[in-house]
């Protein structure tokens, strides 16, 4: 059972991280360009898109706690 629970953590901690609202909205990205192409849109832009917005307002969020 250790082997187990150790699994699941390393796999938490690659996917999540440090900050779970990165991931969240990575997965809501995944999953709206998926429903997205899946109904015949055009959705290469959107995962460009979110990166950019979530890395940004990552940074912001630590720089506004560290000062």
């Amino acid at each position: 059972m250790k082997y187990i629970s150790a699994f699941f953590r390393f796999w938490w901690d690659f996917i999540v991280g440090d900050d779970w609202r990165v991931a969240a909205g990575l997965a809501v990205a995944l999953a709206l360009t998926w429903v997205l192409e899946h109904h015949g849109v055009s959705a290469w832009w959107l995962l460009p898109l979110a990166v950019g917005l979530l890395l940004a307002e990552s940074v912001r969020r630590e720089a506004r706690a560290s000062s």
